[in-house]
């Protein structure tokens, strides 16, 4: 037998137990899993002894800003794959607010046939939900394959481009108003149809409107200040109102980027009397807390923001708990001189995909989640929720060999200019980590080994299993 890559020695990892065992791939496929080493030659060797082999780890939340007309020169797909294969991603879920906007089953096609020669890893799409402007074309969209729906809560759009205004106010050219609670109930009915997770921004945006002019006036320019223009309640508001509408249009409702403590209890009542709500929470959120701005800076403006320590306390506790089912990046890069200013001028966004994993690993070293629970949050509950398991997120012979290989001994210091994205904007610079990633393995081919990329592009799109 001719193996195409052997993976020998390591430990294998999911989300309940480790075992140790050799991986044998073949046509791009987890071909056979054995304790006893198995007669045949191999392309490529992989000695994980004293390792940690896991499922191929998953980012459903990223923002590449990459289109036929997107932002490139913040970032492109080449440079946000080749930093999610250096974190240890091998499956990278794209948001749709690219430009052109991904919100019919034909912009879907282009994006796909834009982003695929620039993939190093696996990619998914989400779509874009526009309320009536594009109600009638979400079963075509989730036909032709985006993995869920977006919905900006409580932005307006451009009308010519279907782009997000982020500033908006009232008599503004070409701006479509933020929707009402009636289109948004209607939208939830329709994507209900689908089957697919409507994912959704959840803040309250005519709330944050009315506290920060209040805040603006009074001069005060502290993060203290900033909290208080974007509050819980903005956040909580906002959830409440989102499950309400999936209990009774039976929507697969998905919290994206949670960070206000008051979700946890909201979305964990949800769960217990048993309707579809999941949620995530962001690496930066788990890392960082208010009182990391004095060291940080503006760098860690994000929308939701970084909250207080209670906030964050909150967080782990519902990670733990199996509250939220996973940890994204939300990697919404933007250049150094665009976040240059003052916290309140300033883009909301990082550079956060190279580094969401090292960051969850060293949560594991530090023993606030065990190896398994890495597995679970990165890997197999991502794939299961978005309907890709066993596919993507686990070790099964006749899956997909999807591997990252994580070494828990290895320290390492974060450095801005070692990222591998177009944008160096990060709050981890100088974060001296304990374990990584070591090795990004994408459909049995290594993409990265030991920090560095080996390989081109080798990515392909993929949809939700039927």
């Amino acid at each position: 037998m001719h193996w195409d890559h052997v993976i020998k020695n390591g430990i294998i990892v999911d989300g309940k137990e480790s075992y140790q065992a050799n991986i044998y791939i073949k046509n791009e496929k987890i071909s056979a899993i054995s304790r006893d080493e198995l007669e045949g030659e191999a392309g490529e060797v992989t000695d994980a002894a004293g390792k940690y082999v896991l499922p191929g780890l998953i980012d459903v939340h990223v923002h590449s800003r990459d289109g036929e007309n997107g932002a490139t020169y913040k970032e492109d797909f080449y440079h946000s794959t080749m930093s999610a294969a250096a974190g240890g991603l091998t499956t990278v879920f794209e948001m749709p607010n690219s430009n052109p906007a991904i919100y019919n089953a034909e912009m879907l096609e282009k994006q796909i046939k834009h982003l695929t020669p620039k993939a190093h890893v696996d990619f998914a799409i989400w779509g874009l939900c526009l309320g009536k402007l594009n109600m009638h074309e979400l079963q075509a969209l989730s036909e032709a394959g985006v993995i869920a729906f977006k919905f900006f809560w409580g932005y307006a759009i451009d009308s010519k481009t279907y782009q997000l205004i982020y500033n908006y106010s009232p008599g503004m050219e070409n701006a479509i108003p933020p929707l009402g609670d009636g289109e948004i109930y209607q939208m939830f009915a329709e994507i209900a149809k689908t089957g697919k997770l409507v994912g959704i921004h959840a803040e309250n945006f005519d709330l944050i409107q009315t506290l920060t002019r209040e805040v603006e006036k009074s001069g005060d320019k502290s993060y203290a200040a900033f909290l208080k223009g974007r509050p819980n309640v903005a956040e909580e508001t906002i959830i409440q109102t989102a499950i309400s509408f999936a209990k009774q249009t039976g929507a697969r409702l998905h919290i994206l980027h949670l960070a206000a403590k008051e979700g946890i209890d909201i979305i964990k009542r949800a769960q217990e009397e048993g309707y579809p709500v999941s949620a995530e929470t962001c690496s930066h959120y788990l890392a960082l807390c208010d009182e990391d701005f004095d060291r940080v800076g503006p760098v860690m403006k994000v929308y939701p923001p970084v909250r207080r320590r209670e906030d964050q306390e909150m967080l782990w506790s519902g990670l733990k708990e199996g509250v939220l089912s996973l940890v994204s990046s939300d990697h919404a890069p933007h250049t150094e001189e665009e976040k240059a200013g003052d916290l309140w001028s300033i883009p909301a966004g990082m550079a956060s995909i190279e580094t969401l994993a090292p960051l969850m690993i060293d949560a594991v070293s530090q023993g606030r989640i065990t190896i398994h629970e890495l597995a679970a949050v990165l890997s197999e509950k991502p794939a299961k929720l978005f309907g890709i398991y066993p596919e993507k997120g686990s070790l099964k012979v006749g899956t997909d060999a999807d591997i990252t290989i994580v070494d828990l001994q290895v320290k390492h210091t974060v450095k801005k200019e070692n990222l591998h994205s177009k944008s160096k904007v990060t709050p981890f610079d100088g974060f001296q980590l304990t374990g990584a990633p070591v090795q990004t393995i994408v459909r049995g081919k290594t993409i990265m080994k030991d920090g560095e990329i080996v390989s081109g592009p080798v990515g392909k799109f993929i949809k939700p299993l039927e």
